[in-house]
């Protein structure tokens, strides 16, 4: 019999830790490989962790609750190879990141020297996790008085329970000045208490509308939002999808949307205008080869996810719409993965699907776009024809684009949803599928 370390995988791009969930197995028990063993959910997604080897479950190293680096160990399975299989080493990084913020029962496995990495240590030379330095910004503890809390993780440092008890004793006691503590020169805003009533309804926030306020509070105070809005007529595409929808949904067994159509002339304005599709880091511009289109789906909860269609431009219509309806299912469903959620350089919302006319959408970091798409309604127009201008009863959808103002002009940022717009009108209304 060998044992074998499972480790905590890699669900996507960008994700460096998980939260244990749930056990779908208990120690003792029979599993195969690739059998799904526990849920992990991250900032992206909640997903089943297969088993990487079959055997006996021997030992749980990770308890529900418990946040795990990537490539940590998680649990030791017994296998009936002769020869012990090695496990993946984790990371110098993921090492000390696990020590440090992961908890105790984690933290033990690992014995490895100190990260040698610059960017590990603070200014006083000491290492703090991602998660404590995020405690530490969430709580308004300066550098220095942050470089005074005590530490009982590995050689000293500082553990997110250290963090957790500091917090608790520094209510309790009477507030103190700090002459070494800066003093901000803007004072964070502070949430307006709100009054209870005996006939109001209090109601927790689940996991992953905690994950979307944070990320739109932080998107608003990383890039300065600005929107430009334009009507397409979508005439055109409206008559060409009711003429063709019951053929189409006969020949590939589904649905063809508006979203495809959205999507493509998304993917055709972004080769026009490379520079919407771009990150920014810190003075750097990252400019994107691959236009990976995400779309915001609408979750039965209420909360919106949003998955992503690789290299959109590379697609045809009907390749751009089995995609979508393909993501859109599995979204629904939970049965999403970290790779469908992960690479996105765009964003579309499509507020139409909610009677909205226009909204003014919030970019998802680290990209520096979204456009929403309103309602389409038919509306009275002036159209000009061979013998004149005629008012005539036109599909018209306003196209609502926020951008990041730090790094997209307002030329840009208008001259791309109007080029948007002209491949939405100009659509052929004798394509075939």
């Amino acid at each position: 019999m060998a044992s074998v370390e499972m480790l905590m995988p890699k669900m996507g791009e960008s994700i460096i830790e998980g939260t244990i969930l749930s056990w779908l197995k208990s120690e003792g028990d029979e599993i195969e490989q690739d059998e799904s063993v526990l849920e992990v959910a991250t900032d992206k997604v909640d997903t089943e962790v297969p088993a990487t080897h079959g055997g006996i479950l021997k030992k749980i190293l990770a308890k529900e609750g418990d946040v795990i680096a990537v490539g940590a160990p998680i649990a030791i399975i017994e296998t009936s190879d002769e020869v012990e299989v090695p496990a993946a080493e984790p990371s110098d990084t993921q090492k000390e990141e696990l020590v440090a913020a992961a908890p105790d029962n984690t933290a033990s496995i690992l014995s490895e020297p100190a990260v040698s990495s610059a960017d590990a240590s603070s200014e006083d030379g000491r290492f703090y996790s991602p998660l404590v330095k995020s405690i530490a910004k969430e709580e308004g503890i300066s550098a220095a008085e942050l470089s005074k809390i005590p530490g009982t993780g590995k050689e000293g440092r500082v553990t997110k329970q250290d963090m957790l008890s500091y917090l608790k004793n520094r209510k309790a006691a009477p507030a103190q000045e700090t002459a070494a503590a800066p003093v901000p020169s803007i004072a964070e805003p502070k949430p307006v208490p709100v009054s209870i009533s005996a006939s109001d309804e209090i109601i927790e926030m689940d996991r992953m509308r905690k994950m979307i306020a944070q990320r739109m509070v932080d998107s608003k105070r990383i890039s300065p939002h600005v929107t430009s809005f334009v009507e397409a007529d979508m005439t055109n595409i409206v008559l060409w999808r009711e003429k063709n929808k019951h053929a189409y949904k006969e020949k590939y067994g589904e649905p063809i949307t508006y979203t495809p159509f959205f999507i493509e002339a998304i993917a055709k304005a972004i080769r026009d205008f490379p520079m919407i599709n771009i990150s920014v880091d810190g003075d750097r511009i990252i400019k994107k080869k691959a236009i990976n289109i995400g779309m915001a789906v609408a979750l039965p909860s209420g909360n919106l996810i949003v998955p992503v269609i690789k290299n959109a431009d590379q697609l045809n219509l009907v390749g751009i719409s089995k995609q979508v309806n393909d993501l859109a299912n599995r979204a629904r469903n939970n049965k999403l993965n970290g790779d469908d959620l992960a690479g996105g350089t765009y964003t579309v919302s499509n507020v139409g699907s909610f009677g909205n006319v226009m909204g003014t959408p919030i970019i998802p970091q680290p990209q520096v776009a979204i456009m929403a798409v309103g309602a389409i309604v038919k509306k009275p127009a002036v159209v000009e024809t061979p013998t004149g201008d005629v008012i005539a009863i036109r599909h018209k959808m306003f196209l609502s684009h926020s951008y990041d103002h730090r790094v997209v002009d307002g030329s840009l940022g208008g001259m791309f949803v109007r080029r948007v717009a002209d491949y939405l009108e100009a659509f052929d209304m004798n394509s075939s599928f």
